[in-house]
């Protein structure tokens, strides 16, 4: 039997490691620790017992564990996530029986202002162009609408995400915005003291002017106005450190698939067609904006290349339209652009994804095991092997 004296300095031992073992929990929409963050302002550690006899010794002493918690703001959207993985740290402590409570605030203003400033500094505007940075963007672009290049899009940020990557998506097609709806988000970002946080969704970080209320006035945008947005997306947004960043670009080369251009020269374009060429004439050109400014197209995807009728691939529209593009751009370019996918006809992913979850995850959100989530998944790792090499951790 421990003595008052010995439990009460094993309480102080406790609560030090306790505050030790919160330095792992991450909170999921910043990326870091609790403990980094300013949010476990006390822990108060109360003897209360011997417990039944366990693995570590006859008996273990129980103490009851109260952590103070200050969130980022009042009814942040994870605070069951955040508060079940302080739980599970608590009670998963080896040396003793831990019974967690939990007293939970928000930060001040001033402490809240304090922690986005550090925040804000730490980024420095968009943090995708820095030297450093280990996100490999990837930019889906089509020469018209029509193609399938949103499904392209999300399945494909899906699929990275489903892989282990830390995976972020951006709706750049600010007329036609189609990623809120194919991943079955229905919530605005928060804000955060004039941060915003992307919405998970499907393992994805997302952002679309679609999560916005008054969405439907940006077809009238022109110019100076896309560009802000696509920096807004950029700057304003925690995205943490993603391995991976998707963007949904708007079909052509206008205002937008340049400005993300030059505001993402490390961007990747990947080409989305179909196989007519109606679709695979205009496609090329969306390839030859890396002759105007500094990008390079990765590869060509070709989409409903065919329809399986009880076995037999019908050519619905035509084929060779994928080919076509890449070997143009090839040339044009004057460096290997690949077809990297032949996708077919698949009503699954209209189905699936107009449900809010793209075609290539199961229910639980892991990848299928259908010969769609397979190309996706040869596709996506095509693109992780070319170019500079990225794992996820």
């Amino acid at each position: 039997m421990l003595a008052q004296s010995d439990l009460e300095a094993y309480a102080r031992r406790i609560k030090s490691d306790v505050f030790a073992r919160l330095s792992q929990v991450i909170d999921p929409e910043l990326g870091r620790s609790v403990t980094d963050l300013g949010m476990i302002t006390d822990i108060e550690v109360e003897p209360a017992g011997i417990g039944p006899e366990s693995i570590g010794g006859p008996t273990q002493p129980i103490f009851d564990v109260t952590v103070y918690v200050e969130l980022t703001i009042e009814g942040c959207p994870l605070t069951a996530t955040i508060a079940e993985r302080i739980n599970t740290a608590v009670t998963s402590y080896p040396k003793a029986i831990l019974r967690p409570r939990q007293e939970v605030s928000s930060m001040s203003q001033e402490k809240l202002s304090g922690l986005v400033d550090q925040l804000k500094a730490e980024r420095r505007a968009n943090p995708f162009t820095k030297s450093n940075s280990k996100t490999r963007i990837f930019a889906v672009a089509s020469g018209k609408g029509g193609v399938g290049k949103s499904s392209v899009a999300a399945n494909l940020a899906a699929t990275f995400a489903a892989l282990g990557y830390d995976t972020a998506a951006i709706d750049a097609d600010i007329y036609g915005f189609s990623l809120p709806g194919l991943f079955g988000v229905h919530s605005q970002p928060t804000n955060l003291n004039g941060m915003l946080m992307p919405v998970t969704a499907w393992g994805v970080k997302l952002i679309s002017i679609g999560m916005f209320a008054g969405a439907e006035r940006a077809i009238l945008w022109r110019g100076p106005r896309l560009q802000r947005s696509l920096e807004q997306f950029l700057s304003d947004v925690w995205w943490g450190e993603p391995d991976v960043l998707v963007l949904d670009l708007a079909p052509g080369t206008g205002d937008m698939a340049i400005s993300v251009a030059q505001a993402l020269p490390n961007a990747e374009l990947v080409i989305v067609t179909t196989p007519q060429p109606s679709a695979s004439d205009v496609a090329v050109r969306s390839g030859l904006v890396a002759l105007q400014v500094p990008t390079t197209v990765r590869g060509v995807v070709e989409n409903m290349s065919w329809y399986d009728h009880e076995g037999e691939c019908l050519r619905i529209f035509g084929q060779g339209g994928g080919q076509r593009v890449a070997d143009q751009l090839t040339q044009a370019l004057d460096y290997q652009v690949p077809l990297m996918a032949q996708l077919p006809l698949e009503p699954s992913v209209r189905t699936v994804g107009e449900s809010g979850r793209p075609a290539v995850l199961r229910a639980d959100g892991s990848l299928d095991s259908s010969a769609l989530a397979d190309q996706f998944k040869h596709l996506a790792k095509q693109l992780m092997e070319s170019g500079a090499s990225a794992q996820p951790e």
